[in-house]
């Protein structure tokens, strides 16, 4: 038997070191060479990673994708081939083809066991052809699904320039077109001032960068969220091209980041950069998204104002997809590692979570995420969250046919047997792909956790159930 938690209070841990069951990390190249629009992506893998690459991905590629397979041979694998020569081959014809800014190449399971020395030979095979190349391990024996994103993000992050790299390629700039803006002297002098006088007024704070691969308009909501509370963000990792990574200046400037997969990425931020982490909840859900500006807001010295009217607006935007979740239960299988914010944002809603898995739970970098549950499940009088790292598969299916959730979150590959033994499921990649951050993007969040139970509903009013229960 099954005992649920029923203290009120912070979440209990446990670990049951399963496998994962996640999708190959790998597929970040879905979106991150859409994102980084002047990127290349080298996948080093054998035949299933490109079988795994073409059949996964191809439904999301709509323009030809700057990305392709390295793969590994016999003699690859059993080094009779010199992997040096081999990438300088496919890397120069790279060059010639598309001529990226940067070619990032993503180590699969193979280059680990085969221990290739990536690492090694980027430095020399950069200098040679002259683009730089960022070596991503995103192997799925260490990572999960979405921490490909992160180790390509934590090997950039090395990358972003400083200020005095900066100032001495605008010095050269500036000595070629010294001429052009001396004849300029003395012109548009009025437009200058209309626009310094529209300019937004920021308040006096340190650099904010923020790290974390989000569609455009999720970008720009996030950005002018920050902006009407006096934030300037100075850029964001990754940028739209690698030529424009974010400036960081070791000691001063301030990071935070939009997702809880990207702990590495802070990391790499924090120790080799030197930057000052926020500690902050992820954006998501209006609850989330208030707690992430205030974190800022304080790190930064500046004072947040309208937040609470803010939240309270979108609440009031919710009511009716809260009030059709409240008192239902949800399971998280854990996948994507969205789960733990999901859920707190659900139990806000009214929702009754039964139990979390998590791939892989990093409690310094989701410190302030895990304190915002604690709080919610307090306020809600929601039971202690059961959060499961690395859960034992099997285990985890149990405890779902004994507890009977109105929805399970899971994987693509979980969710058609368990449809088939009456368990409704939605599948965790949506909420991957979808935009789910900030205040704007709430609404969709729970249309996508209320489409699977208004399906069910519409096949009860339809007599279809018992039609379905009879065969």
């Amino acid at each position: 038997m099954v005992s649920q938690p029923t203290t009120i209070g912070g979440p209990q841990f446990e670990c049951e070191t399963g496998n994962y069951h996640t999708f190959c990390p790998i597929s970040c190249v879905a979106w991150l060479y859409q994102k980084i629009e002047d990127s290349f992506f080298l996948v080093i893998g054998t035949k299933t990673c490109g079988y795994f690459l073409q059949n996964a991905m191809g439904v999301m590629i709509f323009a030809e994708p700057r990305y392709a397979m390295a793969e590994l041979e016999e003699g690859d694998v059993n080094a009779k081939l010199n992997a040096y020569d081999e990438l300088r081959r496919l890397c120069l014809q790279v060059k010639k083809d598309r001529n990226p800014s940067v070619i990032v190449w993503i180590g699969t399971c193979t280059t680990e066991i085969i221990k290739m020395d990536l690492e090694g030979i980027a430095p020399r095979l950069e200098e040679e052809i002259g683009i730089p190349i960022v070596v991503a391990r995103a192997n799925g024996l260490d990572y999960a699904f979405t921490q490909g994103e992160d180790t390509v993000l934590a090997a950039m992050a090395a990358r972003c320039p400083e200020p005095q790299q900066v100032r001495s390629e605008e010095e050269k700039k500036e000595r070629t077109l010294g001429l052009r803006s001396l004849f300029s002297m003395g012109k548009k002098e009025d437009k200058k001032s209309e626009q310094q006088a529209s300019t937004p007024v920021y308040a006096d704070h340190r650099p904010l960068v923020l790290f974390g691969s989000l569609t455009d308009p999720v970008v720009n909501q996030l950005t002018l969220e920050l902006k009407k509370q006096g934030i300037k963000v100075s850029g964001w990792l990754p940028a739209p091209r690698y030529t424009e990574l974010p400036i960081v200046e070791q000691g001063v400037t301030c990071v935070a980041g939009v997702n809880p997969f990207l702990s590495r990425t802070a990391s790499a931020l924090q120790r080799r950069m030197r930057c000052n982490l926020v500690n902050t909840p992820f954006p998501i859900g209006p609850d989330g998204t208030r707690g992430w500006i205030e974190a800022i807001c304080k790190t930064l010295g500046v004072t947040p104002k309208g937040l609470e009217e803010r939240e309270a607006q979108v609440w009031a935007a919710l009511k009716e997809d809260v009030d059709f979740l409240a008192g239902r239960s949800i399971f998280f299988m854990g996948d994507n590692l969205l789960e733990v914010s999901m859920a707190r944002f659900l139990i806000r809603c009214g929702m009754k979570v039964l139990e979390v898995g998590i791939p892989y739970m990093d409690k310094r970098y989701q410190q302030a995420e895990l304190e915002l549950l604690e709080k919610t499940c307090n306020e809600m009088g929601h039971p202690s969250v059961r959060i499961v790292e690395k859960p034992d598969n099997y285990n985890q299916i149990q405890r779902i046919y004994e507890l009977q959730p109105d929805l399970v979150i899971t994987g693509m590959a979980h969710a058609n047997p368990l449809e088939a033994r009456g368990i409704t499921t939605k599948w965790s990649v949506e909420f991957t792909f979808a935009m789910i951050h900030g205040f704007t993007n709430a609404h969709d969040l729970l249309k996508m956790v209320r489409k699977p139970l208004d399906r069910n509903n519409n096949l009860k009013s339809l007599g279809w159930e018992k039609l379905i229960q009879e065969v």
